[in-house]
């Protein structure tokens, strides 16, 4: 498999995008769950939403791409399987399929929208392109009764997302539910299910309440995942696979490698080292803040490189932001590799924060919404010359599971629950060429965004709220005097997973005090806009 490694962690915290990856050999994981659903991966945008939701209700999900064999599955032991939607069409001429014989071992299915076509095509029914697109909310009408829908009104609202549509059913399935547009919208035969929308998105209302009766109700599932029983097993894992062996930790101070480094002093204690680098490009107070929760009150064995000069007279004159990305990833490769030679010596494992969306096989199928929009900010590799075991502790969690570890294992709320900070850091929110001036007067601005979101308590409430540096001047009035300086972009969205996100309508009191001080306090700065853009069709980060 392919993994990802994410650099500065390597584990800073981002959400967005996809890209450079580097072949090293991952942990082995223990499979020693005893619930467990497979999801058999189309190419949807919503596959990993489909995952999120199950381990929502306690089962731990699992994404495997659509062609795993039959004999694979089985190995796995899962309570159910759900297949995924897909951009595809079931008979188009690169349509993907999936192992027949899966069918037929007697595991509790739900297809899901392509999942459901995919079935019905293999079982013997018919498919075919509808006469228009069915796209957005719908009415479902229950016809009769059948356990996925058990608890439920008889009308509901849904979400559909879907081209083709079932003209006619196999033998043996019957229909369930209707919808304005289908008149199978929900289909069974036995413990195969298929429905023709979209319950894990949180425009299905009750759509969590369908997949839990799927794993309760159908599968047998009794919901016993937590991060209690995650962290135990974690901790005997990385007490297996380290031994009596030193790990190094490149520690960020973003989430990721903060919930790892904890987990893995409880598992290895001082034999782990954690490694710091100020690059330059962090938030205000961030070299201290990382001092004070690891250094002083955990007693982690913690080395702070200072190489802010490296890092800046590399980009000094650089504006491309891939340019960035670039050297910014070389740059702490070097530093990283000259440090670990030095307090890493010994040292037989190298830890990283890596989680379950970097080592999920993408799946490259044609109209796949899901391709590369820019390289990941997090993502490079370590040179191959240096001969380390990886030890990934949070590979198998999503973002707010890991949240939830560190809650767990006792790290600060303001730790825990500090929001992403992309791997480059400032460097992506101070648009055009990288100036030190620039990044102070940023980062001051920075620091009253979330001092004002903190205190006004909308700081816990979004996913992201950060300052934008403009590459551009305006004319402005401070003391009766002209005034031509900087304007930054307040930008501020809600979002689960960064997957997807809109603006937040923050009150226009909270807005007017972050204008004010910004304005006033931060030296360079006579203006302040607010970007009012969703993503798609924007990203988060700004480059």
């Amino acid at each position: 498999m392919v993994v990802l490694v994410k650099k500065y962690g390597l584990g800073l915290d981002d959400s967005e995008g996809r890209g450079e990856v580097v072949h090293l050999k991952p942990a082995k994981i223990v499979s020693s769950i005893p619930e467990r659903v497979l999801i058999l991966d189309f190419g949807s945008q919503y596959t990993q939403v489909i995952a999120r939701r199950i381990r929502e209700a306690k089962v731990f999900s699992e994404i495997v791409p659509h062609t795993i064999s039959a004999k694979k599955v089985l190995a796995l032991r899962p309570k159910g399987i759900v297949l995924s939607g897909g951009p595809a069409s079931v008979y188009g001429k690169n349509a993907p399929k999936m192992d027949r014989k899966i069918f037929h071992l007697g595991i509790p299915i739900l297809g899901i929208c392509y999942g459901m076509q995919l079935l019905v095509k293999e079982f013997g029914g018919q498919v075919a392109r509808g006469t228009r697109r069915e796209y957005g909310r719908g009415i479902l009408r229950r016809k009769r009764a059948c356990p996925l829908l058990d608890r439920l009104p008889n009308r509901l609202e849904i979400w559909n997302s879907h081209g083709d549509r079932v003209t006619r059913l196999p033998r043996g399935f019957v229909s369930v539910a209707t919808t304005e547009n289908s008149p199978y919208a929900v289909v069974r035969k036995g413990d195969i299910y298929g429905l023709q929308f979209h319950p894990e998105v949180s425009h299905t209302p009750k759509g969590q309440r369908i997949l839990g009766n799927f794993l309760t109700k159908i599968c047998g599932c009794r919901g016993i995942w937590t991060m209690g029983s995650f962290l135990k097993k974690a901790v005997a894992e990385v007490r297996e696979q380290v031994g009596t062996g030193r790990v190094i930790l490149g520690l960020s101070g973003g989430v990721d490698s903060s919930v790892a480094a904890a987990l893995l002093y409880r598992a290895i204690g001082s034999r782990l080292r954690c490694i710091f680098v100020d690059n330059g490009l962090l938030r205000k107070d961030e070299v201290a803040s990382v001092k004070r929760i690891f250094g002083k009150h955990r007693h982690f064995n913690l080395t702070v490189i200072d190489a802010r000069a490296r890092f800046l007279r590399r980009l000094r004159g650089v504006s491309d932001p891939e340019r960035k990305r670039k050297i910014i990833g070389r740059e702490f490769i070097h530093v990283f590799n000259e440090a670990s030679k030095k307090v890493g010596r010994g040292a037989q494992f190298l830890a990283q924060g890596t989680l379950y969306p970097d080592v999920i096989e993408s799946v490259p199928i044609a109209g796949n919404p899901a391709s590369l929009i820019k390289s990941h900010h997090n993502v490079g590799g370590l040179p191959k010359r240096m001969k380390l075991g990886l030890v990934e502790p949070l590979r198998q969690l999503f973002k707010d599971e890991v949240r939830k570890v560190g809650a767990v294992l006792g790290l600060p709320k303001e730790m825990v629950w500090r929001q992403p900070f992309p791997g480059p850091g400032l460097a992506v929110r101070c648009l055009g060429a990288i100036e030190e001036q620039k990044l102070s007067i940023l980062r001051e601005a920075d620091a009253i965004v979330v001092e004002e979101m903190k205190a006004s308590g909308w700081y816990y409430r979004v996913w992201q709220s950060f300052a934008v540096l403009l590459p551009c001047r305006s004319v402005g009035v401070m003391g009766d005097e002209r005034t031509y300086d900087n304007a930054v972009a307040l930008r501020v969205v809600e979002s689960k997973d960064g997957m997807t996100a809109d603006w937040v309508r923050l009150p226009g009191d909270l807005l007017g005090r972050i204008s004010n001080r910004i304005c006033n306090e931060v030296k360079g700065i006579n203006r302040v806009v607010l970007d009012i853009s969703s993503k798609p069709p924007a990203t988060i980060e700004w480059e």
